[in-house]
């Protein structure tokens, strides 16, 4: 089933249901084999592209944990994550390390699972933590790099508390 079959859901993602009660979406936008087919998909970073060895040493250092909103109805998510989730899968950076959040939208805002926790207004939103659980690094909606030279900037700076 497709989220547009449930009235308020307003996300093409794909998930399954059992007795109608719908599961956890997934975001299929973190996929790096996502395609789109407009001439944007190129723009941030197609999944095939070359990564600096330093961008992704720091993604895979200090067993990072990688927390990622997104919505696979965003066109932000659409041009950006295929492109980060390549760049963790070049950085081996092991499925159990990163988690994906699907947001909807809501009358209020942005809607889903930690939202309100992490303070998600935009997306797509990416929170790196330590293994502990503190924040070291955010990516929110846009910046003038990739997510994942965005992210490895801010950690190229982090001092982690032991």
């Amino acid at each position: 089933m497709s989220g547009g079959e449930f009235p308020g859901v307003a996300t093409d993602a794909a998930f399954t249901s059992l007795d109608g009660v719908p599961l956890r979406m997934t975001l299929e936008t973190l996929d790096p084999d996502f395609a789109r087919d407009d001439a944007d998909h190129d723009a941030g970073g197609h999944a095939d592209a070359d990564f600096d060895p330093a961008v992704l040493d720091a993604l895979a250092a200090d067993d990072y944990r990688f927390k990622v909103w997104g919505g696979d109805w965003c066109g932000d998510c659409q041009r950006q994550l295929p492109a980060f989730g390549a760049a963790l899968a070049a950085a081996g950076v092991p499925a159990d390390r990163i988690e994906d959040f699907p947001v909807t939208k809501g009358p209020d805002g942005k809607e889903g699972e930690a939202v309100d926790e992490y303070g998600i207004e935009l997306i797509p939103t990416v929170v790196v933590e330590t293994p502990d659980g503190e924040e070291v690094a955010r990516f929110v909606e846009e910046e003038d790099v990739s997510i994942a030279e965005f992210l490895a900037r801010q950690l190229a700076d982090v001092e982690v508390s032991v």
